[in-house]
């Protein structure tokens, strides 16, 4: 088949959806399938193509979009329904697959593409108005104004507005394909599906290559995780041999620095933990407005020397902090799916995360722990608990390796994808 993928972001943006679009479409070349990604135009990109990761049997079309708040969903759907034709009466396409929200199309547009194209398949990464009330709890638990990233604020002032074509996906496609059961219950409980509504639910897998156990019976791969453990904190000689009754644990947090991914409720935490855990390091990884704000708030707190923030790395050096990492910490307040769990499983690292949303769906008492969302005391229960039962760590990391192993792959979303286009 010959599959038009239509997503906001693809490499050399590796955001969550470019990633998983990026790998989905890996995984559909490999089993024959030939895809065309139209997605949005990078400069950079533009003038250095060796940017955009090259894969047999992919190939990436950019179009023109604008570049303002919410309203590029718009400009970037009729850019992108333009190419989609035109690449139709080229190459004739047998499967459309629109990634929503990061696109907007109306009713209209959704029939014009199943009447002159065929099946249209949607995956709802989440909602609009999911994200607009992730903030509006964000401000309810003391997490960052929204006002201070001007993305954030358009999702909190024309979430509504844009809702509507989320409606029109639901209406308009062949099959809706839900990232999570939490994302198939927003939908069906905002949107009014009609009583024909084919929706499915497939969780996105995660590179269970790139993010894989640590080998201390191999040289290099020890090596490399002594100088990990040795950039951050003071590691003992259990953490350098990667055992689990360290007495200097290293926990890791990763995602966007905005108030909905929770940090400032991770680092109101901290106290608590390092009272029993006094050689504990936390590594948080990501990229945005509150860098400044999460340093000042550790300083306040008195934890800055037990606290590092990387504004970002390079791939292999995160996954290589996956492996080495003692635990992480995913205290979120709003995910469509969220991958972070299922990467720190697949790195054998168990993972603490909110008993909320979709990520009770991933994550439970056998591969990790659950605290409340919001909550910094039980978060750090919760945190204590595990490190103060080393003995209990190996059954949870083989545990959630094997999970993500079977379930959350790559080459299992392809082969549903694979399906739902065919049919």
């Amino acid at each position: 088949m010959h599959v038009a993928m239509l997503s906001g972001e693809y490499p050399p943006r590796w955001g969550g959806m470019g990633s998983t679009v990026f790998h989905l479409s890996s995984a559909l070349a490999k089993m024959g399938h030939k895809v065309t990604v139209i997605t949005r135009r990078d400069s950079q990109a533009i003038k250095n193509p060796s940017l955009i990761p090259k894969l047999d049997g992919v190939n990436v079309v950019m179009v023109k979009w604008a570049k303002i708040p919410m309203a590029f969903t718009r400009s970037y759907g009729r850019h992108a329904l333009r190419e989609l034709l035109r690449l139709h009466k080229v190459e004739p396409v047998d499967a459309v697959h629109v990634h929503a929200p990061m696109i907007s199309w109306t009713e209209k547009q959704f029939a014009q593409v199943r009447a002159e194209i065929g099946n249209v398949t949607t995956t709802l990464h989440g909602s609009w108005l999911g994200e607009r009330d992730g903030m509006l709890r964000a401000a309810k638990y003391g997490e960052s104004a929204t006002w201070k990233n001007p993305n954030d604020l358009a999702i909190l002032l024309s979430a509504k507005h844009y809702a509507k074509y989320e409606r029109a996906a639901v209406r308009g496609s062949t099959v809706c394909v839900a990232n999570s059961e939490a994302t198939k219950r927003d939908f069906e409980e905002r949107y009014n599906p009609p009583q024909n509504w084919r929706v499915e639910v497939v969780r996105w897998g995660v590179d269970i290559d790139m993010f894989r156990p640590q080998n201390h019976d191999d040289e290099d791969s020890q090596l490399a995780h002594e100088k990990m453990r040795s950039r951050y904190g003071q590691p003992d000689e259990a953490a350098l041999r990667g055992a689990a009754d360290t007495k200097t644990p290293l926990l890791l947090a990763v995602g966007r620095l905005a108030g909905r991914k929770g940090f400032r409720t991770l680092l109101r935490g901290m106290p608590e933990i390092l009272a029993k855990n006094s050689g504990a390091h936390l590594v948080i990884v990501g990229r945005g407005h509150m860098r400044k704000t999460l340093l000042k708030q550790a300083k306040n707190l008195g934890i800055q020397d037990s606290v590092t923030i990387e504004s970002g790395m390079p791939f292999s050096d995160l996954a290589q902090l996956f492996r080495s990492a003692d635990l992480s910490i995913y205290p979120s307040l709003y995910e469509g799916q969220g991958l972070i769990p299922l990467e720190s499983m697949a790195s054998g690292t168990p993972c603490a995360t909110v008993n909320d949303g979709p990520l009770p769906e991933m994550v439970d008492e056998s591969v990790g722990g659950l605290f409340e969302v919001g909550n910094p005391n039980s978060l750090a229960n919760t945190v204590n608990n595990l490190l103060g039962n080393p003995e209990i760590i190996p059954e949870l990391v083989a545990n959630g390796r094997k999970r993500v192993t079977d379930e959350y792959t790559y080459r299992l979303n392809a082969e549903k994808y694979a399906i739902f286009y065919a049919e």
